[in-house]
């Protein structure tokens, strides 16, 4: 068995490792959501905390790991009796990317169930995870459904899984952790307010942390035991100081300046509902524990805004998640109450340090990494080549319309097209491939009704036989790659034209945001086409690179439709159940090389012969207009709109013209 990084070894990232103590202090703080870059320690920290759970009791031979002391009524395994039990220590359990629902929740054996009507039934990880850990390292890639189960489990403690009127359920309730990485796509609002707290990592910039972390991690590496045993005390006197904190938790008072304060905070930052109210309450009080306070006060107020608001403040898909300080202060401070002790606790002492995790601080957790142009005079950022004009700023946003790709697919699950999918009204059924997962009973019963004499039925039941289960067919919606293609050339320079430009194509980006699609950005300029942002889920990052798009130079109108014909080209190996729309943005020009027009209409054909939905968004101006755009359209298979009709229903109409010639 491997020996795991211990927790107290982490270095820096205060709060990641705090968030996760007071969720092992009180459980019901409603877990850690940690979001950061790559290679952060976020899985390291997350896997070594399952080493300071203390040790649970559990009835021998139980799946579900019932409490001796107080066993589960409802437990599939039971009735069992109040007694002793065996103990064993608190599992982590990892729930990967591409699990399935009935390896989460547990599969009904649907045969038993309708020959025998008994109720076989086999756990799930949400039975393993009970009374322990369970970690989804990136949790925006899992499908949303399984999300939605995952956070419905660990906010009832229990798991529920019907099929067709045959219904188990049994506890689960579990320390729950998830990762990601804000690069890779955001998870949906509303399942971001379903995580307790939520923690921001990044690498260190101070270079003797770095030193440090590059030094700990090789000596781990050489000889995991013999450095988990150095640090073996340390890690005995954090899984002591949980135990205490969990026994002092029913002690500690929350008083009503206290409460005042949190209301305060959540009114101030306009969250929605009232489970901010209810997580910071229990965070407050959970720092005081660890802190070995049995009073709530101003700092653990603080401190637990500063982990549990930051996600859910009311913003815009594209801002930043985060908290303004001296908001929250001033709001704290506004709202002090009388009830606080009076005493000013040691921070040294046992009663402080309830911001802080039980090892020591090596510094900041680091700054923004990314590079950023240097401003000018006028604040905005300076052209870096030859030829190279000012990034234009996008004009305002607008609702669109639906766009979808005609036909059906079998793409991943979203909101935009229609597509057969786990979820969804049924609309036929077949043979299962593989496991039977979603059983469609009347074509079940059809099949095995004319087997019945032959099989020597005798009684009431049905004789149903593994050849008779019917998998059924359901149609629901998929997200689409919309890969946009843009014209970055000094013909597409003139401001207004840019800025009305990117503004619509800034709306699309909101929409896919909201349909949970891939987007993706190439553009191209001066001699090449350039991927300015491969096939994503993460829309945020798109909006960025649109933004800081800047323009001038030849137009390579071949060499960008060509880059985009070859991203699509590996996207389609990498991915080859999600159909693609591509938005070509460009005036129609084409400069550079010999017949760089008739260069560019070859490039165009490759997408038509593909199948490919496109629309072309046609920015030529002046009195004199050759009409290029329209031609290309042509050539790939779809439409051309002009720059003047580039509004929201202009759009979407012009989609649906692509999806009736298509159909």
């Amino acid at each position: 068995m491997t020996t795991p990084f211990p927790f107290t070894a982490v270095v820096g990232q205060d709060d990641l490792r705090l968030a996760l103590l007071l969720n092992a202090v009180s459980p019901a703080v409603g877990g850690v959501l940690v979001r950061g870059e790559k290679g952060t320690a976020k899985s390291t920290a997350v896997r070594a905390l399952s080493a300071l759970i203390p040790e649970v009791a559990v009835v021998a031979g139980c799946r579900f790991s019932c409490d001796p002391g107080a066993p589960d009524p409802a437990c599939p395994d039971g009735p069992h009796e109040a007694g002793a039990g065996s103990r064993r220590p608190a599992r982590m359990v990892e729930l990967p990317v591409g699990a399935s629902e009935d390896r989460l929740v547990g599969a009904l054996d649907i045969e038993r169930a309708l020959a025998e009507g008994v109720k076989a039934f086999e756990p799930g990880l949400l039975a393993d995870a009970h009374r322990g850990i369970l970690y989804v390292d990136e949790v925006n890639l899992l499908h949303d459904h399984l999300v939605d189960l995952l956070l419905d489990a660990a906010a009832m403690g229990a798991s529920y899984v019907e099929r067709e009127g045959v219904s188990v359920r049994h506890a689960a309730r579990f320390l729950l952790v998830g990762t990601m990485n804000p690069e890779e796509g955001e998870l949906r609002p509303q399942l971001l307010d379903r995580f307790g707290l939520t923690v921001e990592v990044a690498a260190s910039r101070e270079p003797e942390q770095r030193v440090e972390v590059v030094r700990r991690r090789l000596a781990y590496d050489d000889d995991p035991g013999g450095f988990a045993a150095r640090w073996a005390d340390d890690e005995a006197a954090v899984r002591q100081r949980i135990v205490a904190a969990r026994e002092l938790l029913p002690s500690v008072r929350l008083g009503d300046g206290a409460l005042r304060q949190i209301a305060a905070t959540c009114a101030t930052f306009e969250v929605d509902g009232m489970r901010a109210d209810i997580v910071m309450a229990r965070t407050a009080t959970a720092l005081a524990a660890w802190a070995g306070r049995t009073e709530v006060l101003a700092e653990d107020v603080r401190q637990a805004a500063l982990l549990a608001l930051p996600h859910r403040r009311r913003r815009n898909p594209f801002d930043a998640p985060g908290l303004d300080e001296d908001k929250l202060d001033e709001t704290l401070e506004e709202f002090s109450g009388d009830d606080e002790s009076d005493e000013d606790p040691d921070p040294d002492g046992p009663g402080g340090g309830g911001g802080q995790p039980p090892s020591e601080s090596d510094g900041p957790q680091g700054a923004d990494s990314g590079a950023r142009p240097e401003a000018g005079e006028d604040g905005e950022p300076q052209a870096s080549g030859a030829g190279e004009q000012t990034p234009a700023r996008a004009s305002e946003p607008f609702r669109t319309k639906v766009l979808s790709v005609p036909g059906i697919g079998e793409g991943a699950a979203g909101r935009r097209s229609r597509a057969r999918t786990e979820h969804g009204r049924t609309t036929g059924a077949r043979r299962p491939r593989g496991a039977l997962t979603k059983l469609h009973l009347a074509a079940t019963v059809q099949a095995a009704a004319p087997h019945q004499r032959a099989r020597g039925r005798s009684g009431r039941g049905l004789v149903v036989r593994r050849d008779d289960l019917r998998q059924a067919v359901r149609e629901g919606r998929e997200g689409n790659l919309v890969l946009f293609v843009v014209d970055a050339s000094g013909s597409m320079a003139a401001r207004q034209r840019m800025s009305a430009v990117k503004g619509a194509v800034l709306s699309l980006l909101l929409d896919a945001y909201q349909r949970r699609d891939k987007v993706g950005l190439v553009t191209f300029r001066g001699t090449a086409g350039d991927v300015a942002l491969p096939p994503t889920s993460s829309v945020d990052a798109a909006a960025a690179r649109l933004e800081s798009l800047p323009t001038g130079g030849r137009t390579p109108l071949a060499a960008g439709l060509l880059k985009a014909h070859e991203v699509l080209r590996v996207e389609r190996l990498r991915d080859p159940a999600r159909r693609a729309l591509v938005v070509l943005v460009t005036d129609g020009r084409a400069t550079g090389g010999p017949e760089p027009v008739a260069l560019a209409g070859r490039a165009a054909r490759l997408f038509a012969a593909d199948g490919v939905a496109s629309v072309v968004v046609d920015c030529e101006s002046g009195p004199v207009r050759l009409g290029l755009a329209g031609q290309l359209a042509g050539e790939l298979g779809g439409t051309a709109v002009t720059l003047d009709e580039l509004r929201a229903e202009s759009i979407a109409g012009l989609v649906k013209d692509v999806q009736r010639r298509a159909a």
